[in-house]
């Protein structure tokens, strides 16, 4: 009976070479990093609400904005001058 597929020869290995060429560029050094200006310390302030009035917020505010725009009411409302009594 004769064969019918013939023996597939393996592909010849990969050259070394490209891999040695990269190994041999010189290591770039780190840019040093920038000094931070120290941060305010924060602290926590908390508050609760029912489920309608936080859905009011976040309709008001726009997905993903509730907490700048109750802080950012909240000191508006802080900040205002009041002469009632």
């Amino acid at each position: 009976m004769e064969l019918l597929f013939k023996k597939v020869e393996k592909a010849p290995p990969k050259r070394k070479a490209a891999k040695e060429s990269k190994q041999k560029k010189e290591v770039k050094e780190p840019k040093p990093k920038k000094e931070k200006a120290p941060k305010e310390p924060l602290v926590v302030f908390a508050f609760r609400l029912s489920e309608a009035d936080r859905d009011l917020i976040h309709k008001a505010a726009g997905p993903g904005k509730a907490t700048k725009f109750v802080l950012s009411a909240a000191l508006a409302a802080a900040k205002q001058v009041r002469t009632e009594k």
